[in-house]
């Protein structure tokens, strides 16, 4: 099935969203839509979904001109959208989850379970998977829920389908899970719309790609005839001048160190140490422990045993507060679940931490708080409207920006970052890495955790590859290269 998207407009009030673009796509092709957070790719793609409709322009499906005004309309005409946020209930059974809104009845009115369950086996089958329909979709890790998705779609027949930022929350193994269903997809002819920031995975995973900006298309080609930096030059409207690997800290003062770190279940025996002004990786593979590690370490998690010295002094970490008044900061991975709380403004969001500091007898300090945030702000070139706006009108890269900023203000003497650029575009990824440069620069004893090997690399001078809960290595200099971390990660080598 092929698809054209004409001379598309579309305004919010006075802001002009799609300029006169045009997209096309064809059956059993794989196409990246690129683009930097608001340059028009979700309002483009809810148009095709129809959740939105077009000030003008038109729609081609396989030369006929067509029209949506609900999503259920575009799903009629085999168009499915897999959202970024999975609309999976995790307390439900896997064929249940695909037969959501379109249940298969008995005679009786009651729901037909065995068709149900026979019919998801079906579309298992002709996917090449190997999943059991009645397993409860919250015992999926995060690449069989994105498959999931993919099911569902498939399971009413769709002959497009646009995923945006499918591999965000997922590691290198799960991505490869993913990627080995969409070549599958592609073999059947479907036609497959990739959202994503990861360009690398672009250059992997796709036959040709769609640059917007500003709501422009900038252009469209092969992905055999371009490569990253000319993407991401075409993303961001200039060349991407990636910084230096940060700098060795060998002589630093040691602000965190842990002897033999161990919980009851997803780490043992770990030892570590970061010294102030130092930037230290920490990375692996699914299953690796880190998170666990450091919401361990923040009083988060499950207690540990083990030695822990902040500043010299021996201390045994029970809760998050303790923490903090301990000098650390924590910036969680998925910060659409973790990191935000979506129904309170950006003023709010960005406060969170510090609204005990500023207090005024029983009240709060409405101008301290103000005042804090203003300077984060400033320092972090937050772009943003109002204070008061939601959170959520803020793009992927200003909302990690908020995150930071309720940390900020809290003068952290050690940070910890776990996937830090999680779905932000590259022009932000390359800002939040001169931030954190700049953090610890200041002084700041930073710990950034991530499975992106590419980031460890840029951004740290020196990292521990985890591999079931232990630390495997620790690398530096030439050592910290892609081949060397992902041999440890995989436990190819010990």
């Amino acid at each position: 099935m092929d698809l054209e998207m004409k001379n598309i407009f579309k305004s919010f009030g006075a802001n002009l969203v799609l300029d006169d673009v045009s997209f096309s796509l064809s059956g059993g092709q794989i196409k990246a839509l690129l683009g930097e957070n608001g340059a028009g790719k979700s309002t483009l793609m809810n148009i095709l979904g129809g959740v939105l409709g077009a000030d003008g322009g038109k729609i081609l499906i396989d030369g006929s001109e067509v029209s949506f005004s609900s999503p259920k309309e575009s799903l009629d005409m085999k168009i499915a959208f897999i959202h970024q946020e999975l609309n999976l209930i995790n307390d439900l059974p896997i064929y249940e989850n695909l037969f959501i809104g379109r249940e298969i009845r008995k005679k009786s009115g009651f729901l037909d379970h065995e068709k149900m369950i026979s019919e998801t086996r079906r579309v298992f089958d002709e996917m090449a998977l190997s999943l059991d329909p009645e397993v409860m979709v919250r015992d999926l890790d995060a690449s069989y829920k994105q498959i999931v998705e993919i099911s569902r779609a498939m399971l009413m027949d769709a002959r497009i389908v646009i995923m945006d930022e499918p591999t965000t929350s997922l590691t290198e193994n799960e991505i490869e899970r993913v990627f080995a269903l969409m070549r599958h997809l592609k073999s059947m002819g479907v036609g497959i719309i990739f959202i994503s920031h990861k360009l690398n995975e672009v250059m992997e995973i796709c036959d040709s790609y769609a640059v917007l900006r500003d709501g422009h298309m900038i252009r469209e080609g092969k992905i055999n005839e371009t490569d990253t930096r000319t993407l991401a030059s075409l993303m961001v409207g200039h060349e991407v001048v990636e910084g230096l690997r940060a700098e060795s800290h060998d002589n630093g003062k040691i602000i965190m160190e842990a002897e033999h770190l161990t919980d009851s279940k997803h780490f043992k025996d770990i030892s570590f140490n970061i010294r102030e002004g130092e930037i230290v990786g920490f990375t692996g593979l699914l299953g690796d422990g880190r998170s666990e590690l450091f919401q361990s370490i923040f009083g988060a998690s499950l207690p540990y045993s083990g030695s822990l010295r902040i500043d010299g002094n021996e201390e045994r970490i029970h809760s998050t507060q303790q923490a903090v008044r301990l000098g650390i900061g924590y910036v969680p991975r998925n910060r659409k679940e973790n990191g935000i709380v979506k129904d309170l403004d950006i003023l709010s969001n960005g406060s969170l931490v510090t609204l005990s500091m500023r207090k005024k007898g029983l009240f709060l300090d409405e101008a301290a708080i103000e005042s804090d945030f203003a300077n984060a702000k400033e320092k972090l070139s937050i772009k943003m409207g109002e204070d008061s706006d939601p959170i959520t009108s803020l793009s992927g890269g200003n909302q990690q920006k908020v995150v930071l900023a309720k940390w900020l203000s809290a003068k952290p003497r050690i940070l910890i970052l776990d996937n830090p650029t999680q779905g932000v575009d590259v022009g932000a990824k390359e800002e939040i890495y001169q931030i954190i440069t700049s953090l610890a620069e200041s002084g700041v004893a930073i710990a950034v955790l991530s499975s992106e090997s590419k980031e460890i690399i840029r951004v740290c001078s020196r990292c521990y590859v985890m591999y079931h809960g232990r630390i495997l290595k620790e690398l530096r200099g030439d050592e910290l290269n892609e081949k060397t971390i992902m041999q440890y990660a995989t436990g190819v080598v010990e």
